[in-house]
Protein backbone atom coordinates (compact mmCIF):
# COMPACT_ATOMS: atom_id res chain seq x y z
CA UNK A 1 0.00 0.00 0.00
CA UNK A 2 1.50 2.95 -0.95
CA UNK A 3 2.33 5.82 1.62
CA UNK A 4 0.48 9.41 1.51
CA UNK A 5 2.26 12.47 1.11
CA UNK A 6 3.77 13.93 4.04
CA UNK A 7 3.23 17.58 3.88
CA UNK A 8 -0.49 15.75 3.17
CA UNK A 9 -0.62 13.78 6.15
CA UNK A 10 0.60 16.86 8.55
CA UNK A 11 -1.62 19.44 6.49
CA UNK A 12 0.64 22.08 5.57
CA UNK A 13 2.44 23.47 2.73
CA UNK A 14 5.39 22.31 1.04
CA UNK A 15 7.12 25.73 1.82
CA UNK A 16 6.15 25.31 5.77
CA UNK A 17 9.01 26.32 8.33
CA UNK A 18 9.91 24.41 11.38
CA UNK A 19 7.44 25.62 13.65
CA UNK A 20 4.15 25.37 11.52
CA UNK A 21 5.30 21.66 10.89
CA UNK A 22 5.89 21.24 14.72
CA UNK A 23 2.11 23.12 15.36
CA UNK A 24 0.77 20.39 12.96
CA UNK A 25 2.38 17.31 14.61
CA UNK A 26 1.36 18.79 18.22
CA UNK A 27 -2.43 19.14 17.26
CA UNK A 28 -2.39 15.52 15.25
CA UNK A 29 -0.31 13.84 17.63
CA UNK A 30 -2.71 15.14 20.38
CA UNK A 31 -5.60 14.29 18.38
CA UNK A 32 -4.58 10.76 17.70
CA UNK A 33 -2.33 9.31 20.64
CA UNK A 34 -3.12 6.08 21.87
CA UNK A 35 -3.47 7.38 25.72
CA UNK A 36 -6.24 9.73 24.51
CA UNK A 37 -7.76 6.56 22.06
CA UNK A 38 -7.40 3.24 24.22
CA UNK A 39 -8.31 0.50 21.77
CA UNK A 40 -8.57 2.29 18.21
CA UNK A 41 -6.56 0.65 16.18
CA UNK A 42 -7.71 3.57 13.79
CA UNK A 43 -5.64 6.52 15.61
CA UNK A 44 -2.66 3.90 16.45
CA UNK A 45 -2.29 3.91 12.41
CA UNK A 46 -2.97 7.51 12.47
CA UNK A 47 -0.50 8.40 15.04
CA UNK A 48 2.40 5.99 13.12
CA UNK A 49 1.38 7.69 10.13
CA UNK A 50 2.04 11.37 11.55
CA UNK A 51 4.74 10.43 13.89
CA UNK A 52 6.92 8.93 10.67
CA UNK A 53 5.71 12.11 8.74
CA UNK A 54 7.13 14.75 11.49
CA UNK A 55 10.09 13.02 12.04
CA UNK A 56 10.88 13.29 7.96
CA UNK A 57 9.89 17.22 8.08
CA UNK A 58 11.44 18.07 11.16
CA UNK A 59 14.49 16.97 9.99
CA UNK A 60 16.73 19.23 7.39
CA UNK A 61 19.01 16.43 5.74
CA UNK A 62 15.98 14.11 5.50
CA UNK A 63 13.34 16.58 4.18
CA UNK A 64 15.37 17.59 1.44
CA UNK A 65 15.88 14.14 0.57
CA UNK A 66 11.98 13.72 0.73
CA UNK A 67 11.54 16.78 -1.60
CA UNK A 68 13.88 15.28 -4.15
CA UNK A 69 13.43 11.91 -3.96
CA UNK A 70 9.73 11.58 -2.52
CA UNK A 71 9.19 8.05 -0.19
CA UNK A 72 12.51 6.49 -1.62
CA UNK A 73 14.80 8.85 -0.55
CA UNK A 74 13.89 8.13 3.09
CA UNK A 75 12.85 4.75 3.64
CA UNK A 76 14.49 2.94 6.03
CA UNK A 77 15.19 6.66 7.61
CA UNK A 78 11.53 7.07 8.96
CA UNK A 79 10.31 4.40 10.68
CA UNK A 80 8.90 3.12 7.22
CA UNK A 81 9.00 -0.57 6.42
CA UNK A 82 11.58 -0.67 3.57
CA UNK A 83 15.26 -0.38 3.72
CA UNK A 84 15.52 -1.23 7.21
CA UNK A 85 12.89 -3.75 7.47
CA UNK A 86 11.57 -5.15 10.90
CA UNK A 87 14.52 -5.23 13.27
CA UNK A 88 16.40 -1.81 11.90
CA UNK A 89 19.37 -1.05 13.58
CA UNK A 90 19.11 2.33 12.12
CA UNK A 91 17.44 5.35 14.18
CA UNK A 92 13.27 5.80 13.01
CA UNK A 93 13.24 1.91 12.62
CA UNK A 94 9.82 0.53 12.77
CA UNK A 95 10.56 -1.04 16.63
CA UNK A 96 11.29 2.62 17.17
CA UNK A 97 7.86 4.24 15.90
CA UNK A 98 6.40 0.64 17.84
CA UNK A 99 8.00 1.59 20.80
CA UNK A 100 6.75 5.43 20.27
CA UNK A 101 3.20 3.88 20.22
CA UNK A 102 2.98 1.59 22.95
CA UNK A 103 6.08 2.47 25.21
CA UNK A 104 4.33 4.58 28.14
CA UNK A 105 1.11 1.59 28.20
CA UNK A 106 4.06 -2.11 28.02
CA UNK A 107 7.02 0.25 29.53
CA UNK A 108 8.71 0.33 26.01
CA UNK A 109 6.99 -2.01 23.81
CA UNK A 110 9.01 -4.27 21.20
CA UNK A 111 11.81 -1.93 20.46
CA UNK A 112 14.29 1.15 21.15
CA UNK A 113 12.50 4.56 21.33
CA UNK A 114 14.76 6.65 18.48
CA UNK A 115 16.62 9.50 20.00
CA UNK A 116 14.44 12.04 17.66
CA UNK A 117 11.14 10.56 18.18
CA UNK A 118 8.47 13.10 19.85
CA UNK A 119 8.49 12.46 23.79
CA UNK A 120 5.53 13.49 26.00
CA UNK A 121 6.23 15.88 28.77
CA UNK A 122 6.18 14.24 32.24
CA UNK A 123 2.92 14.75 34.20
CA UNK A 124 3.30 17.18 37.50
CA UNK A 125 1.70 17.07 40.99
CA UNK A 126 0.73 19.83 43.00
CA UNK A 127 -0.69 19.64 46.81
CA UNK A 128 -3.29 21.39 47.36
CA UNK A 129 -4.44 22.02 51.35
CA UNK A 130 -8.26 23.46 51.23
CA UNK A 131 -10.45 24.56 54.68
CA UNK A 132 -13.58 22.43 55.22
CA UNK A 133 -15.57 25.45 54.19
CA UNK A 134 -13.79 26.10 50.92
CA UNK A 135 -13.74 22.73 50.13
CA UNK A 136 -17.44 22.31 51.25
CA UNK A 137 -18.72 25.05 48.95
CA UNK A 138 -16.30 25.29 45.99
CA UNK A 139 -13.90 28.13 45.18
CA UNK A 140 -11.04 28.97 42.43
CA UNK A 141 -7.99 29.13 43.79
CA UNK A 142 -4.37 30.70 42.27
CA UNK A 143 -1.25 27.84 42.26
CA UNK A 144 2.20 28.39 41.24
CA UNK A 145 3.75 25.71 39.03
CA UNK A 146 7.66 25.28 38.68
CA UNK A 147 7.70 23.23 35.06
CA UNK A 148 9.83 23.37 31.96
CA UNK A 149 8.69 24.64 28.88
CA UNK A 150 10.10 24.83 25.32
CA UNK A 151 12.84 27.19 25.17
CA UNK A 152 11.19 30.22 22.61
CA UNK A 153 14.79 31.62 21.63
CA UNK A 154 15.68 28.05 19.87
CA UNK A 155 11.61 26.69 19.14
CA UNK A 156 13.13 23.85 21.58
CA UNK A 157 15.68 22.75 19.26
CA UNK A 158 18.60 23.36 21.63
CA UNK A 159 21.21 25.47 18.94
CA UNK A 160 21.31 28.99 18.78
CA UNK A 161 19.57 30.32 16.04
CA UNK A 162 21.21 30.59 12.37
CA UNK A 163 23.22 27.67 14.00
CA UNK A 164 22.80 23.78 13.04
CA UNK A 165 22.63 20.38 14.23
CA UNK A 166 25.03 17.52 13.13
CA UNK A 167 24.32 13.65 13.74
CA UNK A 168 26.65 12.70 16.52
CA UNK A 169 29.77 11.25 15.46
CA UNK A 170 29.82 8.80 17.92
CA UNK A 171 27.12 6.88 17.88
CA UNK A 172 25.87 8.25 14.21
CA UNK A 173 22.45 9.31 15.09
CA UNK A 174 21.23 6.23 17.33
CA UNK A 175 21.65 7.48 20.67
CA UNK A 176 23.60 4.76 22.21
CA UNK A 177 26.85 3.00 21.40
CA UNK A 178 27.92 -0.66 21.64
CA UNK A 179 31.04 -1.62 23.91
CA UNK A 180 31.96 -5.47 23.13
CA UNK A 181 34.79 -7.80 25.05
CA UNK A 182 34.55 -11.32 23.89
CA UNK A 183 31.36 -12.24 24.28
CA UNK A 184 29.96 -10.07 26.30
CA UNK A 185 28.42 -6.54 24.65
CA UNK A 186 26.77 -3.90 26.84
CA UNK A 187 25.26 -1.20 24.82
CA UNK A 188 25.21 2.35 26.50
CA UNK A 189 23.95 5.98 26.00
CA UNK A 190 26.33 7.71 24.00
CA UNK A 191 28.42 9.58 26.05
CA UNK A 192 29.17 12.94 23.42
CA UNK A 193 25.36 13.58 22.91
CA UNK A 194 23.88 11.82 26.33
CA UNK A 195 21.60 9.94 23.96
CA UNK A 196 19.83 12.93 21.81
CA UNK A 197 21.73 11.46 18.46
CA UNK A 198 22.73 14.71 17.49
CA UNK A 199 25.81 17.27 18.46
CA UNK A 200 25.37 20.73 18.52
CA UNK A 201 27.45 23.09 17.49
CA UNK A 202 26.77 26.54 19.25
CA UNK A 203 23.95 25.65 22.21
CA UNK A 204 21.46 28.05 22.31
CA UNK A 205 22.56 31.04 24.83
CA UNK A 206 18.78 30.84 26.81
CA UNK A 207 18.90 27.35 27.24
CA UNK A 208 22.47 26.11 27.07
CA UNK A 209 21.06 23.59 24.54
CA UNK A 210 18.34 21.97 26.26
CA UNK A 211 15.81 23.00 24.54
CA UNK A 212 13.46 23.87 27.15
CA UNK A 213 14.12 26.15 30.21
CA UNK A 214 12.30 26.40 33.73
CA UNK A 215 9.85 28.47 34.59
CA UNK A 216 6.93 29.54 37.51
CA UNK A 217 3.64 29.59 35.97
CA UNK A 218 0.86 31.15 37.85
CA UNK A 219 -2.79 28.75 37.03
CA UNK A 220 -6.13 29.66 38.19
CA UNK A 221 -7.94 26.22 39.45
CA UNK A 222 -11.31 25.65 39.85
CA UNK A 223 -12.24 23.56 42.65
CA UNK A 224 -15.41 21.79 42.70
CA UNK A 225 -17.66 21.96 45.52
CA UNK A 226 -17.48 18.67 47.88
CA UNK A 227 -14.24 17.93 46.81
CA UNK A 228 -12.69 15.35 50.03
CA UNK A 229 -9.03 14.72 50.83
CA UNK A 230 -7.37 12.06 47.64
CA UNK A 231 -9.67 14.02 45.06
CA UNK A 232 -7.57 14.95 42.18
CA UNK A 233 -8.23 17.37 39.75
CA UNK A 234 -6.61 17.28 36.13
CA UNK A 235 -5.41 20.01 34.11
CA UNK A 236 -4.86 18.94 30.35
CA UNK A 237 -1.72 19.86 29.47
CA UNK A 238 -0.44 21.81 31.96
CA UNK A 239 2.84 19.27 33.13
CA UNK A 240 5.94 19.49 31.78
CA UNK A 241 6.86 20.16 27.60
CA UNK A 242 7.24 17.76 25.27
CA UNK A 243 10.94 16.75 23.92
CA UNK A 244 10.85 16.68 19.80
CA UNK A 245 7.92 18.29 19.52
CA UNK A 246 6.00 15.83 21.91
CA UNK A 247 2.87 16.89 23.57
CA UNK A 248 3.28 18.16 27.18
CA UNK A 249 2.06 16.39 30.06
CA UNK A 250 -0.78 17.09 32.85
CA UNK A 251 -1.05 19.08 35.89
CA UNK A 252 -2.64 16.95 38.60
CA UNK A 253 -3.96 18.61 41.56
CA UNK A 254 -4.03 16.94 44.76
CA UNK A 255 -6.83 17.94 47.56
CA UNK A 256 -6.41 17.31 51.18
CA UNK A 257 -8.90 18.73 53.25
CA UNK A 258 -7.36 20.74 56.70
CA UNK A 259 -8.44 19.94 60.13
CA UNK A 260 -11.56 22.09 61.38
CA UNK A 261 -11.68 23.30 64.77
CA UNK A 262 -15.41 22.23 65.34
CA UNK A 263 -16.13 19.22 62.41
CA UNK A 264 -14.92 16.55 61.64
CA UNK A 265 -15.90 14.71 58.25
CA UNK A 266 -16.75 11.33 57.28
CA UNK A 267 -17.50 10.95 53.64
CA UNK A 268 -20.54 13.52 52.99
CA UNK A 269 -21.65 13.35 56.68
CA UNK A 270 -20.08 15.77 59.32
CA UNK A 271 -19.61 15.63 62.74
CA UNK A 272 -19.41 17.60 66.03
CA UNK A 273 -19.23 17.35 69.78
CA UNK A 274 -22.02 20.00 71.64
CA UNK A 275 -20.84 20.49 75.00
CA UNK A 276 -24.21 21.29 77.55
CA UNK A 277 -24.45 21.34 81.33
CA UNK A 278 -25.95 18.62 83.49
CA UNK A 279 -29.23 20.92 84.12
CA UNK A 280 -30.09 21.76 80.48
CA UNK A 281 -29.26 17.53 80.05
CA UNK A 282 -31.96 16.85 83.08
CA UNK A 283 -34.49 19.03 82.90
CA UNK A 284 -33.88 19.43 78.35
CA UNK A 285 -33.45 22.92 76.81
CA UNK A 286 -33.18 24.20 73.07
CA UNK A 287 -29.38 24.88 72.40
CA UNK A 288 -28.03 27.15 69.36
CA UNK A 289 -25.76 25.02 67.10
CA UNK A 290 -23.61 25.70 64.22
CA UNK A 291 -23.81 24.51 61.04
CA UNK A 292 -21.89 25.25 57.69
CA UNK A 293 -24.91 27.26 56.58
CA UNK A 294 -25.22 29.07 59.63
CA UNK A 295 -26.94 28.61 63.46
CA UNK A 296 -29.86 26.17 63.97
CA UNK A 297 -32.00 25.43 66.63
CA UNK A 298 -31.41 22.17 68.38
CA UNK A 299 -34.00 20.65 71.11
CA UNK A 300 -32.46 18.67 74.29
CA UNK A 301 -35.20 16.50 75.67
CA UNK A 302 -35.29 15.94 79.58
CA UNK A 303 -32.98 13.20 81.21
CA UNK A 304 -30.71 13.47 77.81
CA UNK A 305 -27.61 11.61 78.53
CA UNK A 306 -24.09 12.18 77.59
CA UNK A 307 -22.82 10.73 74.11
CA UNK A 308 -26.43 10.51 72.54
CA UNK A 309 -26.39 11.53 68.78
CA UNK A 310 -28.66 14.18 67.23
CA UNK A 311 -29.28 13.87 63.35
CA UNK A 312 -29.31 17.26 61.56
CA UNK A 313 -30.66 15.91 57.85
CA UNK A 314 -28.96 18.01 54.80
CA UNK A 315 -26.67 19.65 56.91
CA UNK A 316 -23.94 17.70 55.70
CA UNK A 317 -21.72 17.96 52.69
CA UNK A 318 -23.05 17.63 49.09
CA UNK A 319 -20.65 14.80 46.97
CA UNK A 320 -18.47 16.13 44.12
CA UNK A 321 -20.32 13.31 42.15
CA UNK A 322 -23.64 14.07 42.48
CA UNK A 323 -26.22 12.85 44.91
CA UNK A 324 -28.39 14.48 48.45
CA UNK A 325 -26.39 15.90 50.60
CA UNK A 326 -25.12 14.67 53.80
CA UNK A 327 -26.13 14.83 57.69
CA UNK A 328 -24.68 16.76 60.50
CA UNK A 329 -24.57 14.38 63.52
CA UNK A 330 -24.45 16.22 67.37
CA UNK A 331 -23.20 14.33 70.02
CA UNK A 332 -23.94 15.73 73.26
CA UNK A 333 -21.19 15.75 75.69
CA UNK A 334 -22.44 16.53 79.40
CA UNK A 335 -20.51 19.07 81.01
CA UNK A 336 -19.89 18.31 84.83
CA UNK A 337 -19.48 21.95 86.30
CA UNK A 338 -16.09 23.81 88.08
CA UNK A 339 -14.98 26.56 89.85
CA UNK A 340 -18.35 25.94 92.02
CA UNK A 341 -18.68 28.63 94.85
CA UNK A 342 -19.76 27.41 98.48
CA UNK A 343 -23.78 28.35 98.19
CA UNK A 344 -23.41 26.18 94.87
CA UNK A 345 -21.20 23.11 96.34
CA UNK A 346 -24.32 23.04 99.32
CA UNK A 347 -27.20 23.26 96.61
CA UNK A 348 -25.35 19.97 95.37
CA UNK A 349 -25.41 18.30 98.77
CA UNK A 350 -28.66 18.81 99.12
CA UNK A 351 -29.74 18.10 95.82
CA UNK A 352 -27.38 14.57 96.55
CA UNK A 353 -29.34 14.32 99.81
CA UNK A 354 -32.77 14.46 98.07
CA UNK A 355 -31.84 12.25 95.82
CA UNK A 356 -30.51 9.48 97.92
CA UNK A 357 -33.46 9.77 99.84
CA UNK A 358 -36.01 9.13 97.37
CA UNK A 359 -35.81 5.78 94.89
CA UNK A 360 -32.26 6.18 93.64
CA UNK A 361 -32.34 3.39 91.10
CA UNK A 362 -34.48 5.26 89.41
CA UNK A 363 -32.53 8.19 89.27
CA UNK A 364 -29.64 6.62 88.16
CA UNK A 365 -30.27 2.90 86.32
CA UNK A 366 -27.02 3.08 84.81
CA UNK A 367 -24.99 3.75 87.81
CA UNK A 368 -27.40 1.00 89.64
CA UNK A 369 -27.16 -1.19 87.06
CA UNK A 370 -23.71 -0.95 86.94
CA UNK A 371 -22.91 -1.86 90.59
CA UNK A 372 -25.20 -4.69 90.41
CA UNK A 373 -22.91 -6.44 87.65
CA UNK A 374 -19.78 -5.78 89.50
CA UNK A 375 -21.78 -7.38 92.92
CA UNK A 376 -22.95 -10.32 91.15
CA UNK A 377 -19.25 -10.53 89.30
CA UNK A 378 -17.47 -10.26 92.99
CA UNK A 379 -20.03 -13.27 94.19
CA UNK A 380 -19.44 -15.39 91.52
CA UNK A 381 -15.71 -15.43 92.29
CA UNK A 382 -15.96 -16.68 95.46
CA UNK A 383 -15.30 -20.35 96.01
Amino acid sequence: MSKRDFYEVLGVERDADTKDIKKAYRRLAQKYHPDRNPGDDTAAAKFREVSEAYEVLADGEKRAAYDQFGHAGVDGQAGGFGGGGFGGAGAGGFSDIFGDVFGDIFGGGGGRRSPHAPQRGSDLRYNLELDLESAVAGTTVDIRVPRHIECDRCDGQGAEPGSTKETCPTCNGHGQVRMQQGFFAVQQTCPTCHGNGVHIKVPCHKCHGEGRVRETRTLSVKIPAGVDTGDRIRLNGEGESGINGGPPGDLYVQVAIKPHHIFQRDGKHLQCEVPINFVDAALGGELEVPTLDGRVKLKIPPETQTGKLFRLRGKGVKPVRGGPPGDLLCKVVVETPVNLNEEQKELLRLLQESLDGSNSRSHSPKKTSFFDGVKKFFEDMKP
